[in-house]
């Protein structure tokens, strides 16, 4: 117990035998002395050898010299020192913790090493699935005086006895156990030691945990060797050499690394080999690990040190994503990855290798080949020198793939008398250097006025009270402004080969971010042009890599939905959206998803998409009390779906209110609520101007002609310069209906009540006789022409009687329209006998700036007397249209129409937003 003191206290300090197995001298241990108590109970202490007892065996059997690292190696007695043979004909396989998790896991891999038809095979394995984390919390209990290391340390022995008497037997199931007894004793006594002094050292601490590996690879060779393969194993920290740094990191010997492996090789002369990962030694011969991704460093090491075809890095994945497809469902597997990209990639979070594994391998121009052990069939990701492109591909072919870090901040160091001081930028990062804080990104204004730069939000604490201590003269003369921390912020890494030295890509990056409404607190690009990185807000992490990786993988174009007001209209559109669905997402490439409806007492929520052929049976069953925020927040909170679309069926001026708060969060608005284009100017003012300042849409083309393309051709006359000087139309699809059947005999009563058994008028008719719908519409147009006009401004001539417009109800206004027939028969008679007929228009006079409503009569020749039906017909006179105005006629009233009309404006949204035009 002494000498295991004296050796936590001294890590250089070799143990005794029993004690620390690396140095130890050979311990001999004999076939018969496999404990009875590590065998199963079914079998007979002596190994299927056919003797009689254990007595008999000992006579029989020679003892077999074996320490506790080195388990079953033959011995080559010959005098000739074999060659290592080193270039393509070895491959390297590493098999990970999950690979290694069980006995059916490990009898896979060995199916997989056998299977490889390479002429020699270096394996290099991790601890069992769990079992690293196991040890660790040995020595944690052990530091803690906890007692219960006892029995998690008889786990360990039970976990791979276990593992073993499934897997081997014979001479290799009683050799393995009586060295896993053998471990598990030393290592008891030096827990024990742990235990008493209340501390373990580093090198303890590794050795410990590196017992992992050592059983996961005797086991293994077993196995193979089993399969009647020649199979060695190799404790890897007789031959790996390496030099630990100061950041937590170890350097590779590799001159030292190499002799040792001849040396070792020459005793251990087989064409296949299992080796242990994660572990290694120091120069001194002291027990170490590789740190992070040790394992993989392993076989990247081994690979140049053999100088071989390849290195397979075995996992559970099926190769190398794009992005991380836990965040973005539809991520693919890369075919190919330059070493710089996988590089790239790694360092800004992506699970592919750490940077250093890619290090060893790029010497010797070996690829790595990232492969599913659990899925042979698919081919993986390789990663090598370069990867060419092929010609014709577009910017996607320089786009490889996209990684995030979270859960960082930004300082930023600010000041007009940074600029041309020699050392700024030096005292900065020194003063980072010295708490230890890790600068993830850098970016730098030309003009050395500002320098900003990402580190883990758990240090930038200490990193902004340095600053400002050493700034603290500078900050106070005023030659720096300020030194500011951005908590909460996220990067999100861009990264291709060649991609910066490609037009394009850049824009592309940046509009799929401004479409997506993500705003960019810092930009850093390397010279090297591997990778084009920004700094986020975290909460716009996610939407922002599904943004990018979308634009750039040609993905579906897919938008969250929410629909207020499944009335009339509303119910038409989602039974639209419902029959077209299939036939967006196939032919167009557009994911069109309902998140929820929201009438004015219920809504329906889903995260996945409401199931739009049943929507109005969910309504019912699962409907929750209708709240507008909570609405909003739950279709603009979907982190998954980046871009977002609140559509408004109502004609409520409180919804409509809410426009420019949606707008200015980065959700678009469809509707075809004229609410607010009509009310009050400043509102009006105030969204149109935020929607030219930002990438969030708003449609409204319904608003005017139900689904006529009215303000879309408004606009395309003022943008490609024309001058408007009148619109003139037919606005409102009821009252053409009317007039164009208040002929002959019938009388208006008989024709009014006709449009509202067709469903043509509002439930009460004079909200369309009023002429305030046409009113609305008028405005509309004016203020889209450059008019700063409000809806007082406008005179209207009202339909409704006088007497009637305060009737009780809509039943009672019926009731008593038909006492004013004849005042209507005889404004009809006046036009007939001009040979002329009644229309009940609106008009836009943009020369005078004015706007009105009115009945007026038209000759029977001109366009607005041909109408039939509920047919809207609206002339443009522009100063191209100056002699023939220009004339768009259609249905301009029904539910089918307007919900195609809406649907119109969510698709063109989709193109607006990447889907194919």
């Amino acid at each position: 117990m002494a000498s295991l003191s004296s050796a936590i206290s001294n890590p250089g300090h070799s143990l005794s035998p029993n004690a620390l197995p690396h140095n130890a001298k050979p311990k001999k241990i004999c076939y018969s002395q496999c404990p009875t108590f590590l065998l199963p109970p079914q079998r007979s202490p002596i190994c299927r050898m056919g003797f009689v007892s254990g007595l008999e065996r000992k006579k029989t059997l020679k003892p077999r010299i074996i320490s506790s690292v080195t388990v079953d190696t033959p011995v080559n007695t010959s005098p000739e020192k074999v060659q290592l043979p080193k270039g393509d004909t070895w491959s390297v396989h590493k098999f990970g913790g999950t690979c290694m998790g069980n006995s059916e896991r490990i009898k896979n891999v060995a199916k997989i090493i056998l299977s490889d038809d390479s002429e020699r095979k270096f394996v290099v394995v991790s601890a069992m699935s769990k079992v690293t984390d196991m040890m660790y919390d040995l020595i944690n209990k052990a530091q803690s005086r906890d007692e219960s290391y006892i029995s998690a340390l008889d786990a360990v022995l039970e976990k791979h006895r276990s593992t073993a008497l499934d897997l081997i037997d014979g001479d290799d199931l009683c050799s393995f156990l009586a060295q896993l007894q053998h471990d598990i004793s030393n290592l008891k006594a030096m827990l024990r030691a742990i235990y008493i002094a209340g501390h373990a050292t580093e090198s303890f601490t590794d050795f410990v945990v590196g017992h992992g590996e050592l059983w996961s690879a005797q086991m293994l060779s077993c196995v193979v060797r089993k399969n009647g393969v020649d199979c060695n194993w190799m404790d890897t920290r007789e031959v790996l050499i390496v030099n630990p740094t100061s950041s937590n990191q170890v350097d590779p010997d590799f001159k030292e690394s190499e002799e040792r492996l001849e040396k070792w090789y020459s005793k251990n002369p087989s064409k296949a080999i299992v080796a242990t990962g994660f572990i290694a030694s120091t120069p001194q011969n002291i027990p170490t690990t590789l740190k992070r991704d040790g394992s993989d460093f392993s076989a990247a090491i081994m690979g140049a040190l053999f100088k071989a075809g390849q290195v397979t890095i075995w996992t559970d994945v099926d190769g190398v994503y794009s992005a991380d497809p836990r965040k973005v469902s539809e991520a693919v597997i890369l075919k190919t990855l330059s070493y710089q990209e996988a590089w790239e990639m790694s360092y800004f979070g992506a699970n592919v290798l750490h940077p250093r594994t890619i290090i060893p391998v790029m010497r010797y121009d070996i690829p790595i080949i990232i492969r599913n052990v659990f899925n042979l069939a698919a081919p993986g990701t390789k990663i090598c020198r370069s990867t060419e492109d092929e010609e014709g591909q577009g910017l996607e072919s320089f786009v490889k793939g996209f990684a995030t870090i979270d859960n960082l901040a930004l300082v930023n160091v600010e000041g007009t008398g940074m600029a041309g001081v020699p050392g700024t930028a030096s005292t900065i990062f020194s003063a980072v250097k010295d708490v230890g804080a890790n600068v993830i990104m850098i970016s730098q204004a030309s003009s050395e006025h500002s320098v900003c730069f990402a580190v883990p939000e758990k240090e930038v604490n200490a990193v902004f009270e340095l600053l400002q201590s050493r700034f603290h003269e500078a900050l106070n003369a005023g030659r720096l402004s300020q030194v500011q921390v951005i908590p909460n912020c996220s990067i999100l890494a861009t990264v291709g080969q060649k991609m910066a030295s490609t037009p394009g890509v850049s824009a592309t990056l940046f509009n799929a971010l401004a479409k997506a409404n993500i705003n960019v607190r810092a930009i850093a690009q390397g010279c090297s042009e591997y990778n084009i990185t920004v700094v986020l807000k975290r909460e716009d992490c996610i939407r922002a890599l599904r943004a990018v990786h979308s634009r750039f993988y040609l993905s579906r174009t897919t938008i969250a939905m929410g629909v207020i007001g499944p009335g009339l209209i509303g119910a038409t559109l989602l039974d639209q959206l419902r029959d077209q669905a299939a036939t967006l997402k196939e032919e167009f490439n557009i994911d069109l998803r309902v998140m929820g409806i929201s009438g004015s007492r219920t809504m329906l929520l889903s995260e996945a998409g409401i199931d739009l052929s049943r929507w109005r049976e969910l309504q019912k069953e699962k409907g929750v009390v209708a709240d507008m925020d909570k609405f909003v927040q739950y279709v603009h909170g979907n982190q998954f779906i980046p871009n977002k679309v609140l559509v408004d069926c109502t004609a409520d001026s409180s919804i409509a209110s809410h426009y420019y708060d949606w707008l200015r969060k980065g959700i678009h608005v469809v509707t075809p609520n004229k609410k607010a284009n009509s009310g009050p100017l400043d509102q009006y003012l105030k969204i149109r101007a935020l929607q030219r300042q930002s990438y969030t849409h708003y449609f409204y083309e319904a608003t005017v002609g139900a689904g006529l393309p009215i303000i879309n051709t408004l606009r395309g006359l003022l943008e490609t310069g024309d001058k408007i000087l009148r619109i003139e139309g037919v606005f409102s699809g009821t009252l053409s209906y009317i007039f164009n059947n208040f002929i002959g005999r019938r009388t208006f009563s008989e024709v009014v009540a006709e449009a509202k058994q067709a469903g043509y008028t509002e439930p009460d008719p004079r909200d369309d006789l009023s002429g305030t719908d046409v009113c609305r519409k008028v405005i509309i147009l004016a203020r889209e022409s450059g008019l700063k006009l409000e809806l007082s401004d406008i005179p209207v001539e009202s339909l409704v009687p006088e007497p009637l417009k305060n009737s009780a109800s809509a039943e009672d206004f019926m009731e008593k329209l038909p006492q004013f027939d004849h005042d209507w028969a005889k404004k009809r008679q006046i036009a007939e006998d001009a040979g002329e007929v009644l229309r009940y228009v609106g008009m836009v006079d943009v020369v005078n700036q004015k706007g009105i409503v009115k009945l007026q009569t038209y000759k029977n020749d001109h366009p607005f007397a041909q109408l039939s039906g509920a047919d809207n017909i609206i002339a443009f006179t522009t100063t191209r249209y100056k002699d023939q105005p220009l004339i768009i006629r259609g249905p301009g009233a029904g539910a089918e129409v307007t919900a195609g009309g809406v649907f119109s404006d969510i698709l063109r949204l989709a193109s607006y937003l990447g889907a194919p035009s």
